[in-house]
């Protein structure tokens, strides 16, 4: 059994040996970079000293079963183990070992001595800092009475509960100690690959500071910070270093006040940043990540002394790093800002395009580089983004005007299409905005849409087999131009709009926003308003039938029409909401990603908005509300009239744009209503083939098809060999998994770094939460975090405060009375509804679900675009 292990035995493979920080030192010293020598002390030393005692193992076990969040228990589980391992004997032929390598290795050095877990420095979880360093250690008794406590530190508060946080079982994560050489630095620091703040990848950040890296790692003093990029220092912050941690000739470590003079000393010269930062990149290389280095300078030489992969970082674009090009989030854009599995993403690459399309960290994002180059596509594009998404629209217009932006080769070619696709709509819009009749939009579209699914329908039927999914494939490949077909009558609503914003200011003075506020109320046939108000009819059935009401507070999916059939009533409520889902079943919450469960498919996720508007809102209230908000719209409309009333032209131009406004913009959700009917035919001849996979054992199950995009799909199903399937499912479930945990940034470079351009608005109060306002009103009311809308349970009175909002979140409107969302625009789902439904709204609010909390009494400010917290949770 190898207790202790050389450096020069070791490598990278050598995790489960020596842990994360033990493999990566000896991957470096063996591929000769200077890393102080040293040896590694196993886990299977660890192992066996831990199975002298048996108790150690019975209350490592119990660790499974507590309460992470009560830190009273996990200080006194903590405590019980730490004083078992302190106390406990260490085996005469482990310290045996222990002392013969450190004898080895030169017993007059001081020596560092450092935890090194087997869950520690990994890909997707680095655990830095959970277990203890020791330095500067001297001596055999006290190497090994360090290394002794490097083992109990497995079980410091923090790293149970970072272990627990992270689903990592206590019983499998070993501990390995690194005992290595004492370098006496003037100067440590640590090193990022790649800017830890914002991703960017082609950055290298370095923080440094005189004496022992400690001093900065425990955050006892401000540390100089230093940016270099293509070897040429861009950045300088010196920082005033009051303190430096140095060793003792003794053993041990002094902290000293630094003096004067040095305190706003730069640490490292020019050439040493430049050295260092080459050195880095080797080791980057060499890793094939970027990584977080510590690093000390000994008489002008420098050491490694750790190095792990960044975590943090949110996943590279399949994108060359130059020339730089912006990504935009298709989720953010589109309120569904959640992970989505392969063949989810693959759809919707299939649809619009990979080459516009790409696939980061499971989510969608859009390259519109080439098209932002074209400077009439720049002008229309920005335009769009900052309606879809004010937020996204600042930091797309903020990369844009970068030099390395724009000396990037536009693709004319490409430019040259959109603009074959674009002119024709344009000039169709523009007809129906000024020429065409408006109050034919709808039965036009409607007409065309039911045209469109009777024949997607006819041509998936009968189909089995590669003859299925090439049909599935072909239908994929014609969504957008059933989209471009509807488009021209969506777009003269956008276009009405910033006419009247325009021009209501100077027909109507101080009323406009009051009056746009009034015009954009109960838009005639908007298809996902519709969708709410039949949701309201079946709450108001389900009031008269109270055996009804009773079964779906606890109704599943599997079982949901069996049990309707078993309670009094349940016919009547089935009958109506058959007719429900019959129009609206294709739809759902994150409805872009075709695997999501459906509300054919999973009826129970309806059951809590269904309940929620029973209580909340009074019987036919939601219909009545509908034409209440029509009246005050033809109101609004007589009055903007009567003030242009003297002048003909002026006065039939108003009555036209806004007819044209309500006509048009009813029509704002027609076309994704669409989308998602085709996805859904699509998504049912999909699973059917799935189904015969699973009969001839190719999978467990059907979902099991989520995990392989289409194209795979395809092949699988056409009978091609695909080596390891078994194996390929189980790495992309992993891999989804981590991809759900990631914050999906709304717009990145394809140098990784993250745009955020702060919005900057006067007038907003100290300490308020700043958005976009897109439906005016200010509301007071109790805060209700509802981040899936299946679980929603609103109160009276409660404004809704949402990481997004799709269509699938709209039975939720009513009960609401406002919203508040972490992403969004002028333009987006919840923003349109809220409007029709005048609820005060403000949207793309950083962080709203976790910097408000549930029951907290906030003001929501529609028409400035702010969250006042003006009370505390459950007060």
């Amino acid at each position: 059994m190898n207790y202790v292990l050389p450096f020069d035995e070791l490598d990278k493979s050598s995790l489960p040996l020596v842990g994360g920080k033990g493999a990566n030192l000896a991957e470096l010293s063996r591929a000769s970079f200077p890393v102080p020598g040293g040896f590694c002390i196993t886990t299977a030393a660890y192992r066996d000293f831990i199975l002298t005692s048996p108790a150690i193992g019975q209350l490592i076990h119990s660790l499974e079963t507590i309460d992470t969040n009560n830190l009273t228990q996990l200080r006194q589980a903590g405590e019980m183990i730490r004083a078992q391992l302190t106390q406990l004997p260490m085996p005469e032929r482990l310290q045996a070992a222990i002392v013969q390598a450190w004898i080895n290795t030169g017993p007059n050095y001081a020596y560092a001595v450092r935890s090194s877990a087997t869950a520690e420095d990994l890909p997707t979880a680095s655990f830095a800092g959970q277990q203890d360093t020791y330095l500067n250690i001297k001596g055999r008794s006290e190497l090994l009475l360090h290394v002794r406590r490097c083992w109990a530190s497995l079980f410091t508060d923090r790293a149970i509960a970072y272990r627990a946080k992270n689903h990592f079982n206590h019983r499998d994560v070993l501990l390995a100690v690194v005992v290595q050489r004492m370098v006496q630095p003037e100067v440590s620091g640590i090193m990022f690959t790649a800017d830890p703040v914002n991703g960017n990848r082609t950055v290298i950040s370095i923080n440094a500071s005189f004496g022992l890296g400690e001093a900065i790692v425990s955050g006892i003093v401000s540390a100089d910070l230093y940016k270099i990029k293509a070897q040429k220092i861009i950045h300088k912050q010196i920082a005033e270093k009051k303190i430096a941690i140095y060793s003792l000739a003794d053993g041990g470590t002094v902290t000293q006040k630094l003096p004067t003079a040095q305190q706003r000393r730069q640490a490292l010269s020019d050439q040493q940043l430049l050295a260092l930062a080459e050195l880095g990149q080797n080791i980057q290389a060499h890793f094939a990540s970027p990584q977080d280095i510590e690093f000390c300078v000994e008489k002008g030489g420098i050491f490694i002394v750790q190095s792990r992969p960044i975590t943090s970082l949110y996943p590279l674009a399949d994108l060359p790093l130059q020339p730089l090009r912006v990504l935009t989030s298709f989720g953010h854009v589109q309120m569904m800002t959640d992970a989505m599995p392969p063949l989810g993403t693959s759809i919707l690459q299939n649809i619009f395009s990979k080459e516009l399309c790409r696939v980061v960290g499971g989510r969608i994002y859009g390259d519109l580089s080439d098209l932002l180059q074209n400077k009439l596509i720049r002008k229309v594009l920005s335009k769009s983004i900052v309606f879809a998404n004010e937020s996204i629209g600042r930091a797309v217009a903020q990369v844009i005007q970068r030099p390395e932006f724009i000396q990037g080769a536009a693709n004319s070619s490409l430019s040259n299409k959109a603009l074959a696709v674009l002119k024709p709509l344009v000039g169709k819009a523009w007809k129906n905005l000024y020429r065409n009749d408006p109050h034919l939009f709808k039965e036009q579209v409607e007409e065309y849409m039911d045209t469109v699914l009777r024949k997607v329908r006819q041509d998936l039927a009968g189909l089995e087999g590669p003859a299925r999914l090439l049909e599935v494939k072909h239908q994929l490949d014609y969504i957008l131009q059933h989209v471009f077909t509807i488009v021209p009558y969506v777009l003269p609503g956008l276009l009405a709009l910033v006419i009247l914003k325009n021009r209501l200011v100077h027909w109507t003075g101080s009323e406009s926003d009051e009056l746009l506020a009034k015009l954009n109320k109960s838009l005639p046939g908007n298809i996902t308003s519709e969708m709410g108000l039949q949701i309201g009819d079946l709450a108001d059935l389900l009031r008269q039938l109270p055996e009804v009401a009773a079964y779906l507070e606890t109704a599943e999916n599997a079982t949901f029409y069996a049990g309707l059939d078993q309670v009094s009533g349940g016919a009547t409520f089935a009958e109506a909401f058959t007719a429900f889902i019959e129009k609206f079943g294709m739809r759902c919450p994150g409805e872009i990603d075709l695997t999501r469960p459906r509300w054919r498919e999973a009826p129970a996720q309806l059951a809590p908005a269904i309940l929620n508007h029973m209580r909340n809102v009074q019987p036919q209230e939601h219909r009545r509300k509908f034409v209440r908000g029509a009246l005050e719209a033809n109101a609004a409309r007589q009055q903007i009239v009567a003030k242009v009333q003297g002048n003909y032209f002026r006065s039939k131009f108003a009555k036209r744009i806004i007819d044209v406004f309500r006509s048009s913009g009813a029509l704002r959700e027609h076309h994704k209503y669409l989308l998602v009917n085709i996805m859904d035919e699509c998504k049912k001849a999909i699973e059917a083939e799935a189904e015969v996979l699973v009969t001839k054992g190719l999978l467990t199950c059907k979902k099991d098809v989520f995990y392989f995009t289409f194209d795979e799909f395809r092949q699988l199903v056409q009978g091609a060999a695909m080596p390891a399937v078994n194996q390929t499912l189980a790495a992309r479930k992993e891999l989804f998994a981590w991809h759900k945990t990631l914050r999906a940034p709304g717009v990145m470079t394809s140098e990784g770094e993250i745009v955020i351009v702060p919005l900057e608005r006067s007038g907003i109060p100290a300490g308020a939460l700043a958005g976009s306002p897109v439906s005016a009103g200010v509301v007071q009311g109790r805060a209700r975090i509802i981040l899936h809308p299946e679980q929603a349970f609103l109160q009276p009175g409660e404004i809704l405060i949402a990481p997004h909002t799709d269509p699938g979140w709209t039975p939720l409107f009513h009960s609401a009375r406002g919203l508040v969302t972490e992403v969004g625009g002028l333009m987006t789902h919840g923003a349109v509804v809220a409007r029709e439904y005048g609820i005060p709204a403000v949207v793309g609010v950083d962080r709203a679900t976790e910097l408000i909390k549930n029951g907290q009494t906030i003001r929501l400010d529609g028409n400035q675009g702010f969250i006042e917290l003006i009370g505390n949770e459950n007060e």
